[in-house]
C-alpha cells in the first residue's frame, strides 16, 4: 500500500491514533498488537497506539506494560478499577494526539487489516465511520436477534441510518469525538450524539471474527441496559437543552384535561344541582389526579431547565480515575521531568496531552 492512497494529510504530533480498551484479555493482547503494527507500518504515516487497561485482573497489565516499554509508539493508561467500556474509551480519546482516531475491541473480533478502509472513508470527508458486522458470528437467540431489534429502534429514534450501533470498531475525526461528553454506556451511541452536532456519518461492512481467546463479557442484562440507554439518548438528543418541552407537554395536557373535567363538574353541581360525590365520584378523583400530575410535570420541566443550565455551565466531571499513565517512550522522558513518574488523576491525562509537542 502506498502513502499516496491517503492523499495530503495535515501533520500534528501523529496522524493516526489507535485506541483499544482491554479488560481481562491476556491471550489477545500480543496477537492484536502485532497485527496492528503490521498494518499501520505499511501506511507510511505516523501513528500511535493508546492501550487502556480497564481494571484487568488476569495479568493483562503486565503484558501491556512490557509492550509499552518496548514500543515507543504505545501509550498505556491504567484505570484504578473496571469502569466499563465507555469510560475506558473516553480515557483513550482524551489522551490521543492523532487527527484521525480509530477505536476497536481488544478481543481479536475486529480485524486490524480493515483499519485502512476506515481511514480512507474518513478522508472522503466523513466525520465518523462506523463498522457494520454484516455476517455476525454470535448466537442467534442471545445476541443477533436482540441486537437487530435494538439497532432498528436506535436508528429510528436517533434518525441516524446505521445498521450496527453496537460495534466499537469506528473511526473519528479528532475534533468530533473529543468534544462529546460520554458517560454510562453511551459509547455505542456516539454516532447519534455526534449527529446532533452536525457530524457526517458513514458505515462500511466489516468482518466479525469468532472469539478465540478468553470469555465474552457480554450477558443478556446488557441488552436491557441498551434499551434503557435508548430512552436516555432519545431524551438527550431531543430535549436535553429544553426539558420543559418534553415534560411541559404532559403537564399542559394533564392540567388542561383536569381543568375541563373540573369545569364540567362545576357546571353539573351549580347549574344542574347534582351531587358530585354521589353521581361523579370517579370523575372527581380523576380530575384531582390530572390537575396534580399536570402541575408536577410542569414543575419537573422547570427544574429540568435549571439543571440543564447548571450542567452546561459547570465544569466537566471525570468518569474515570487513572492509576498510571505511561506515554510513548518518545514523550515519556520529557513528561516525567515535568510531572513525575506518573499521575493519579484523570485530569493528568488532559494536562499532559495539552502540553505534549505538536
Amino acid at each position: 500500500m502506498k502513502e499516496e492512497r491517503f492523499g495530503q494529510f495535515p501533520r500534528t504530533a501523529v496522524d493516526f491514533s489507535i485506541v483499544v480498551p482491554f479488560f481481562n484479555e491476556v491471550d489477545s493482547i500480543k496477537p492484536l498488537y502485532e497485527s496492528i503494527v503490521k498494518v499501520m507500518d505499511v501506511l507510511g504515516h505516523s501513528y500511535e497506539m493508546v492501550f487502556v487497561d480497564d481494571g484487568s485482573r488476569d495479568g493483562s497489565y503486565k503484558i501491556l506494560r512490557e509492550i509499552s516499554d518496548r514500543d515507543a509508539r504505545v501509550a498505556l493508561i491504567r484505570l484504578r478499577r473496571n469502569f466499563g467500556q465507555t469510560a475506558a474509551l473516553k480515557a483513550g480519546f482524551d489522551y490521543t494526539h492523532g487527527e484521525i482516531i480509530v477505536s476497536m475491541d481488544g478481543d481479536l473480533q475486529h480485524d486490524p487489516t480493515e483499519i485502512p478502509q476506515f481511514i480512507n472513508k474518513i478522508l472522503e470527508g466523513y466525520d465518523i465511520v462506523s463498522g457494520w458486522r454484516v455476517d455476525r458470528k454470535d448466537a442467534w437467540l442471545t445476541r443477533r436477534i436482540p441486537s437487530r431489534i435494538a439497532n432498528r429502534i436506535m436508528a429510528k429514534l436517533s434518525r441516524v441510518e446505521l445498521h450496527d450501533f453496537g460495534t466499537t470498531f469506528k473511526a473519528y475525526r479528532r475534533e468530533v469525538v473529543t468534544e462529546l461528553q460520554l458517560y454510562g454506556d453511551l459509547h455505542r451511541f456516539i454516532p447519534a450524539l455526534a449527529s446532533w452536532q452536525g457530524a457526517n456519518i458513514a458505515e462500511i461492512p466489516i468482518k466479525n471474527i469468532q472469539r478465540k481467546n478468553g470469555k465474552s463479557n457480554y450477558n443478556i442484562s446488557r441488552t436491557l441496559r441498551v434499551l434503557l440507554d435508548l430512552i436516555s439518548v432519545k431524551f438527550l438528543l431531543d430535549y436535553s437543552t429544553r426539558p420543559l418541552h418534553f415534560f411541559g407537554f404532559f403537564g399542559v395536557l394533564g392540567t388542561a384535561t383536569g381543568f375541563l373535567s373540573g369545569l364540567f363538574l362545576l357546571i353539573k353541581h351549580f347549574y344542574y344541582h347534582e351531587d358530585i360525590m354521589d353521581n361523579h365520584g370517579p370523575l372527581l378523583f380523576l380530575t384531582v389526579v390530572l390537575l396534580i400530575s399536570g402541575i408536577q410535570f410542569l414543575s419537573i420541566g422547570l427544574l429540568g431547565e435549571m439543571l440543564a443550565r447548571t450542567y452546561y455551565e459547570s465544569q466537566n466531571k471525570p468518569i474515570y480515575a487513572v492509576r498510571e499513565i505511561r506515554p510513548p517512550r518518545v514523550r515519556r522522558a520529557k513528561r516525567e521531568a515535568q510531572l513525575g513518574p506518573f499521575e493519579e488523576s484523570a485530569e493528568a491525562v488532559s494536562a499532559w496531552r495539552a502540553g505534549a509537542p505538536h
